[in-house]
């Protein structure tokens, strides 16, 4: 039983994060209650009460910390001792080199194990609306089913307009795979933005009549994605309709849409625009671009086949694929300060999906820095965000503050979020980029040493 007469962390949701930042704050010697809704209240995906249940793939994705930026998680949080990978190395199934488990022993041990702990009580209630005033500290981990109540709670707090939505995702392309032989960097009409810049904010990747004809006809026969039985009843916003969507109201309905050619000019081409594709930068790093209108539920496969038609993006690597599926989640990057608390009210801080990270993984690793930086504060202590060189320190900068708030989209741990590998100028002059898996190597080692040289292990 836990002490109520000391400070006390209340964690609302008990999914992926909020497990996680329990199992931290608790192990650094605070007091913790979980509030879990479940079973009082279920939501449209979940099926059972346990906490961490996994509603939807059993896979943690690739387990390969060398050349993996997911494996490269893996690997951080295990060596900040994790529960969910403890439980999920616990509950491992055969995957290759991915890492997958069963779900059903894997949230019978992160239960088991939260339950078990002297410093933690499970409270099976739902917590509606914002929490009481009483309560000093919070995590509000209620990832991207969070209840209707509390929604509107949060948005009439933050003044944001949408927190629960059909959520468009357009591509991110990482910016050393496109062919700037052929695209080039230019605004619309040169135009320069509130933000500053040179008037060429933009990589334009253009299309003649018979390539864009091509690339409307691959769009309009591409396997889609179906809704889940529980999202069917949220609308699209006409503002983000999937790009195939777009493309169904006529050939030339993009062409007039984000994929107009007008106040552009191809330096590398005496040819007539017919249509472009733009990308827009997506980081403060310069290293992710976004393709700008290209939401979508086109199957992986096919996204990858389809927009490779685009010329320039031949042998484009993605960052994230595009997808439209029912979230909520914060416009982080305006929201919250580098230690994951909400700036309008400093006694709550957020964790999981709902920060806008996508993955169990990816959310776990936001549960484990929010029940530190919740636990630290409670202990009258300092603790520095993980290295930006660390898969969790990269993802927390983006979210924070690296990615652009006025497009900020949920994102996967990966590569481009990391600060860039250093250019080697040889003897003569001439600069040697690391490529490929040395590439990848360059990005974990540096990543593990600068964790293991700070205060997160």
């Amino acid at each position: 039983m836990i002490d109520k007469n000391k400070k006390i962390l209340h964690i609302v949701g008990a999914g992926l994060a909020g497990s996680e930042a329990a199992w931290q704050a608790a192990n650094l010697g605070v007091n913790v209650v979980i509030h879990e809704m479940r079973p009082q209240r279920m939501t449209d995906a979940h099926k059972t009460d346990k906490c961490a249940e996994l509603v939807c793939s059993n896979s943690f994705r690739s387990d390969d910390w060398e050349f993996n930026a997911v494996g490269l998680l893996h690997e951080e949080m295990r060596r900040c001792n994790s529960l969910i990978m403890k439980a999920g190395d616990t509950a491992k199934i055969p995957a290759g080199s991915a890492m997958a488990v069963d779900r059903e022993l894997f949230s019978n041990e992160v239960t088991k194990t939260l339950k078990s702990h002297p410093n933690i009580e499970i409270v099976t209630e739902e917590v509606q609306g914002l929490p009481p005033q009483d309560w000093e500290h919070v995590i509000i981990a209620t990832g991207p089913l969070t209840t209707v109540e509390l929604v509107e709670e949060i948005k009439a707090l933050t003044g944001e307009d949408s927190l629960s939505f059909f959520d468009a995702l357009a591509p991110i392309v990482h910016a050393d795979s496109i062919n700037m032989d052929i695209a080039w960097k230019q605004s619309r009409y040169d135009k320069i933005g509130n933000c500053g810049g040179d008037g060429k904010d933009y990589i334009n990747c253009p299309m003649n009549k018979e390539e864009y004809e091509k690339f409307i006809a691959a769009l309009l026969v591409g396997e889609k994605t179906e809704f889940r039985e529980w999202e069917k009843n949220t609308p699209y916003f006409e503002a983000c309709l999937p790009i195939e969507v777009m493309a169904e109201r006529g050939i030339d309905t993009l062409r007039y849409g984000p994929m107009k050619p007008v106040g552009l000019s191809n330096p590398n081409s005496n040819d007539e625009l017919y249509a472009v594709v733009q990308l827009r930068q997506d980081n403060r790093l310069g290293t992710l671009y976004n393709m700008v209108g290209f939401q979508t539920k086109l199957k992986y496969g096919e996204q990858t086949r389809i927009f490779r038609m685009i010329p320039a993006l031949e042998n484009a690597e993605f960052a994230r694929l595009g997808g439209i599926h029912k979230n909520s989640f914060l416009n982080s990057p305006k929201l919250l300060n580098g230690q994951l608390r909400l700036k309008k009210d400093k006694r709550i801080r957020f964790a999981g999906q709902i920060t806008g990270c996508e993955g169990y993984v990816e959310s776990a690793a936001v549960g484990l820095m929010a029940g530190r930086f919740a636990a630290f504060e409670i202990l009258e202590k300092n603790i520095e965000p993980p290295p930006i060189e660390t898969a969790m320190g990269a993802m927390l900068n983006h979210i924070t503050g690296g990615a652009d708030a006025k497009t900020f989209q949920p994102m996967n741990i990966n590569f481009g979020l990391f600060p860039p590998v250093p250019i080697e100028i040889l003897p003569n002059g001439k600069k040697k980029k690391l490529k490929g898996m040395d590439r990848k190597r360059f990005y974990t080692n540096r990543a593990l040493q600068a964790l293991n040289n700070s205060d997160w292990v």
